[in-house]
Parts: C-alpha cells; sequence; structure tokens
C-alpha cells in the first residue's frame, strides 16, 4: 500500500463466509476495529494507526466492496450492501482473529457499519467511536433543502438504472479528488501516496458498482432494519464516542450528541477542527481522543450487554 503504514502491520485476507475481506493488523492489547469511509479504505488510518497500535491490537480492514475486499453481486434488495451484511463480515474477521469482544472505530460509511455492529452483536463491541456521521436513520428523517445539496451523492450514488456507475466510470479519479477536496479545511494535507491508493481501488468498475450498493442499501434495507430496531427500543449499549469536523456539514448542520444520544445510552465527543476527514486532516487530535476514550483498554473491555 505504497509504503503507508509501518512494517509491523501485517497482511492478510479473512474469508467471511465466502466474501474476502482485506486485511491489516499490527500492535499488542486489547483488539480495536478501525472501518473506513467513501470513497476510502483503510489506507484513511496510516496517520493514526501506528500510534494507537503501541497501546493496543489495531485491526484495519477494507470493508466488502472497497479497496481491495471482494465486491460480490448485489441483488434487487440490496441486502448483501446491507449495513447488516457488511457487519457480519466485520464479526467474522474479528473471531477469525481470535477477538470475540472489541472496541470499533468507524468513519463515515465505517461509522454505519460499527452503529449496526454494535446492535446486531452486543456482546462483541465493547466501546463504538463513530467519526463525522449522525444515524442513518436520523439523517433521512430530518432531511431537508440543505442535506439535499450538502449530501447530493446519498441520492446521486443511490439512483437506479447504472446511472451512477456510467457518469463516475468516465473518470473515477475526478470523482475521488472533487468529493475528497471538497470536504477538507485546513489542518493536514491529504498524502499524494493514500490519494494514489484511493484512486487506484476507485478505479475498478467492480468497486464503483459496489459503492452505489452501499448506498442504494443504506436508503432502503438498511432503513427497514433501522426502523424494527427503533419499534423494538433496541438501543447502543456500550459506551459511544461521537467526533465530528467543526466545519463539516454534519458538524455545521446536526446537534451531533443529542442525535446519537436518540440511539444510544452513554454518548460523549466533540468537534475538532477540521471538515469531514478527521483521521487525515487532523490525525493528532483525533489520536488522542481516541486514545483517552479506549483508556489503554478500559472501554474496549467495558461490557456491551446482550438483549
Amino acid at each position: 500500500m505504497n509504503g503507508l503504514l509501518p512494517e509491523g502491520f501485517t497482511r492478510g485476507r479473512v474469508d467471511a463466509d465466502g466474501v474476502r475481506i482485506n486485511v491489516r493488523t499490527a500492535g499488542e492489547g486489547p483488539p480495536v476495529l478501525l472501518l473506513h469511509g467513501y470513497p476510502q479504505t483503510h489506507a484513511i488510518w496510516h496517520l493514526v494507526a501506528p500510534r494507537l497500535a503501541e497501546t493496543h491490537t489495531v485491526v484495519l480492514t477494507d470493508l466488502r466492496g472497497y479497496g481491495d475486499s471482494d465486491k460480490p453481486p448485489s441483488d434487487a434488495g440490496h441486502g448483501p450492501y446491507a449495513k447488516r451484511a457488511m457487519a457480519g463480515d466485520q464479526l467474522a474477521v474479528m473471531r477469525a482473529l481470535g477477538f470475540d469482544r472489541f472496541a470499533v472505530v468507524g468513519h463515515d460509511r465505517g461509522g454505519r457499519v460499527g452503529h449496526r455492529l454494535a446492535l446486531d452483536h452486543p456482546e462483541a463491541v465493547s466501546a463504538l467511536a463513530v467519526l463525522d456521521i449522525v444515524p442513518t436513520r436520523h439523517a433521512y428523517r430530518h432531511a431537508d433543502a440543505a442535506f439535499g445539496t450538502g449530501y447530493y451523492h446519498w441520492f446521486f450514488l443511490a439512483a437506479g438504472n447504472g446511472i451512477p456507475e456510467r457518469l463516475i466510470g468516465g473518470d473515477p479519479e475526478f470523482w475521488v479528488r472533487a468529493r475528497m477536496e471538497a470536504r477538507h479545511h485546513g489542518g493536514t494535507p491529504f498524502s499524494p501516496a493514500a490519494m494514489a491508493e484511493y484512486v487506484r481501488c476507485f478505479s475498478d468498475p467492480a468497486a464503483i458498482h459496489a459503492s452505489c450498493e452501499d448506498y442504494r442499501a443504506a436508503a432502503t434495507v438498511d432503513l427497514v432494519h433501522d426502523d424494527a430496531d427503533a419499534a423494538a427500543g433496541r438501543r447502543v449499549a456500550c459506551p459511544v464516542l461521537a467526533l465530528w469536523g467543526g466545519h463539516s456539514f454534519v458538524g455545521r448542520h446536526y446537534d451531533v450528541l443529542s442525535a446519537w444520544r436518540g440511539y444510544a445510552d452513554d454518548v460523549r465527543g466533540e468537534a475538532l477542527d477540521c471538515d469531514h476527514y478527521l483521521p487525515e486532516e487532523a490525525p493528532d487530535r483525533t489520536t488522542a481522543l481516541l486514545r483517552e476514550f479506549l483508556g489503554g483498554g478500559t472501554a474496549a473491555r467495558r461490557a456491551c450487554p446482550a438483549r
């Protein structure tokens, strides 16, 4: 991966019920799973993961459909890209590595996968950190004109008939760079090597299609699952750390802590002086807050009661 991570990060692939997930691991101590967002890969953590590995066993993966993980075919209901399926992959990875309980840190789409993982498998997730998101259901239920323009890609990527695939596929590098550079506010510049990695992975037509299926699932089957949880009173019971960019759409348009307290019992967090890509724009502060939250293992060992 262009030398972004130190040699100590081992490479591997885990078969998660027929879907091979790309994995990098390093460190010792309580396990923490780091999940990336759109349109990226595990490379987003290249400035954070080595420091977390000083106190924790760090597991980096590419979500199904992204990076060097498999991109299975979807179906009319978008079920293969439901967050439930994607969360199941991550649970299988951690169990294959010998971890029954672990903390999860997710940025963007990875935060949504982490949210679903904590709901579906509370016995496994001891702590959850979500970076620059509010719950999917909250976002859709409070959608307005500002959301439609600021998060237009949610609707564009969810469109059918192959429209986004065809348009993005015409110039995937432009799409990746335009999306990311429009959501950066000062701080640490994007690493050229990391950007090249995102472009390399996203230039695969299968990755473009899979990522669109991710967003189609979010607008359909994921909401069905979220509504069912809300009706049943299921909430995230493990500790939740919500971090967001003070200059991001999320930071400017939501009361982030209030939004998460509608879905979780124990929520804390704060805004950082950046836009959307916290691990790359503000790696020092992101790392410090994650290390404080994980507490050298205290939070990572705290129970997330089964329901």
